[in-house]
């Protein structure tokens, strides 16, 4: 009886792992088909591109060109700004595309990234095609990139975002302390403030008036560009702004010429359709990104090849399990290097476009990362684009650039680094109850990064302090260096000091201001390549749709860490950096959290 149970369960195991495998290829043979039917799109004349302004934008994704998503018509988590803004530059010149409808919402990104799209819209007006915008909440961002359109529309009953930007750090110190536990911060520079995180409860003066001065300026430049689009002064922006818009009235939006109308969702299509000059009967032919990427570009038949590297989020040496301070995307020393001296020996690549969306992380790996870009500069032209922020490590390893382009609202600078070991002794010895003893042949023999028994003596922390000042000397040198500037003006603008864009280029930080495209731009003018005799192709190269789809059957990371987050919350950032922390090299080059337009 026993051996009868034994074979049915075996049995029924064996039939239930072998419907999984069928259902996983039946799955991926359906979507492949969907996927190969559709490699090139064919627009219909009177055709409108639809964008969903929702989720997360990052510089660079391939979630949209995931065919799965369109077939059981989920939403992606993340959109790519590379992507859209290629989406938009086809649908000009595409001559069936007769428009953009903006489906906008709730979305998360940088001040950078939403300026450069609102740009890629601008360009698109230059064809005299129409862009409206419809939504039944937009937030600050998606209102920001919205306002560019010839007609905003919203829900009667909706919400339209307008309060004014603000910054609130997270202090951690009393939380550690609860914990036993109390950070032991080495640093370099006033307006280093990335360490206050552990060691203080508030702000310092210093990080007060850098983080006011930059957020300001942001919401400057966000102003102006409403103000403009929707003919409406800055000051009268800022009064709506204090009243908080978020609570007003539709009727109050419409009369503060903030949008232009007020229309259900079924309504949408019919004024769609008179901007289209088209029956109420007939459907309108919609072309999502995913598929206005799949038409054919203007390109050119040249053999040069202008390739854009993409490094977004942290930096580290080693990729790490997990999320580091919140953010999903890593910059792995090691691999970039490989990768930068690989398309150095690529004879195609005539130039290379480096786009950094990150505000650092290990200084080791922005050293090495330095290093390799300068090699690759010795072959070929290093053009340096930079997003949301390109600061500290993230400007460490774009000083030694042949050129720099930064965006107006670009967090950059924060020229500084520091070293935090955590001291758990408190933790160990008193809330746990260990006991330690030593033995030693030397005086500083029992000296650790990450010691149990004692935090540091005060000679070990001048030890640590000479060693941080020597890394700051060295990033100091690599700055002047890069930008031929003497040390001593370098000092001036370094000490940790974060900057615009628009203001670092007065300071010779940057050498530009505009977006990927014109980083493009320069690299081929360095190349001396004409403007139509090259093509782009992007680095590193992504993980397809059906590797993504197979990481996630298999119980990956990414997507055990999604649920986690929604299951903290805000708890997220601080739970994942605590378990991440003997992971990341305990010396850093890296500025505060990053800065999202809510």
């Amino acid at each position: 009886m026993k051996d009868f149970i034994k074979h049915t369960l075996a049995t029924v195991a064996g039939i239930f792992v072998f419907c999984i495998i069928t259902g996983i290829l039946m799955l991926m043979s359906i979507v492949g088909m969907v996927a190969s039917g559709s490699q090139t799109k064919t627009i219909e004349d009177n055709s409108v591109l639809v964008i969903k302004l929702k989720g997360e934008i990052v510089d660079h994704s391939n979630d949209e060109e995931n065919p799965l998503a369109t077939l059981i018509g989920d939403e992606v988590e993340s959109q790519g700004l590379y992507n859209l803004v290629e989406a938009i530059k086809r649908a000009k010149e595409n001559d069936a595309v007769k428009g953009i409808y903006i489906e906008a919402g709730q979305i998360a990104a940088d001040p950078a990234t939403v300026t450069a799209l609102r740009d890629a819209l601008k360009d698109f007006k230059k064809s005299k095609k129409f862009i409206v915008a419809y939504a039944d909440q937009y937030s600050q961002g998606s209102y920001y990139i919205s306002s560019v359109a010839d007609k905003v529309w919203i829900n009667p009953q909706g919400m339209l975002a307008l309060h004014g930007l603000a910054s609130q750090p997270r202090y951690m110190r009393d939380f550690l302390a609860k914990l036993g536990i109390k950070m032991q911060v080495v640093k370099v520079g006033q307006y280093k403030s990335a360490t206050e995180t552990y060691t203080e409860d508030h702000m310092s003066a210093s990080n007060r008036e850098q983080v006011t001065a930059y957020i300001t300026g942001i919401w400057n430049h966000m102003l102006k560009g409403i103000a403009e689009s929707r003919k409406v002064s800055v000051d009268s922006l800022n009064a709506y702004a204090d009243q908080v818009m978020d609570l007003a009235s539709s009727e109050t939006l419409k009369m503060n010429k903030l949008i232009d109308a007020t229309l259900y969702t079924d309504q949408v299509k019919g004024e769609v359709k008179k901007l289209l000059k088209i029956d109420d009967d007939d459907d309108i032919s919609q072309i999502s990104v995913s598929q206005m990427l799949q038409t054919k570009s203007e390109s050119s038949s040249s053999d040069n090849e202008i390739a854009i590297y993409f490094c977004e989020g942290s930096i580290v040496q080693e990729p790490i399990q997990g999320y580091i301070m919140g953010g999903g995307s890593t910059i792995v020393g090691n691999k970039v290097c490989k990768d930068l001296e690989e398309l150095a020996k690529d004879d195609n690549v005539k130039a290379v476009v480096i786009r950094i969306n990150s505000g650092g992380g290990d200084a080791y790996a922005s050293e090495q990362m330095w290093h390799q870009i300068t090699e690759l500069k010795k072959v070929k032209p290093v053009v340096i684009s930079m997003g949301g922020m390109a600061a500290s490590g993230g400007y460490y390893m774009s000083c030694g650039a042949t050129w720099i382009v930064a965006e107006p609202t670009t967090l950059t600078g924060s020229i500084g680094i520091f070293g935090t070991f955590p001291d758990i002794s408190n933790l160990m010895t008193q809330k746990l109850g260990f006991k330690y003893d030593e033995v030693k042949t030397n005086k500083n023999s029992t000296m650790s990064l990450y010691t149990q028994a004692r935090p540091f003596s005060g000679e070990e922390l001048t030890l640590l302090q000479s060693y941080i000042d020597r890394g700051y000397e060295l990033f100091r040198k690599r700055v002047a260096d890069g930008r031929h500037l003497k040390v001593e003006d370098v000092e001036k603008i370094a000490k940790g000091h974060v900057w615009l864009g628009k203001d670092a280029i007065g300071i010779k930080l940057v050498d530009q201001l505009g977006s990927l495209k014109d980083a493009v731009d320069m690299a081929c003018k360095f190349a001396n390549i004409k403007d139509d005799d090259y093509y782009t192709g992007t680095y590193p190269v992504m993980d397809n749709w059906t590797e993504t789809l197979l990481q996630s059957t298999k119980g990956g990371g990414n997507y055990l860490d999604a649920q986690f987050r929604d299951v903290l919350g805000e708890y997220y950032e601080p739970f994942m950096l605590m378990k991440t922390i003997r992971q990341q090299s305990p010396v850093q080059a890296r500025m505060m959290e990053s800065f999202k337009i809510n």
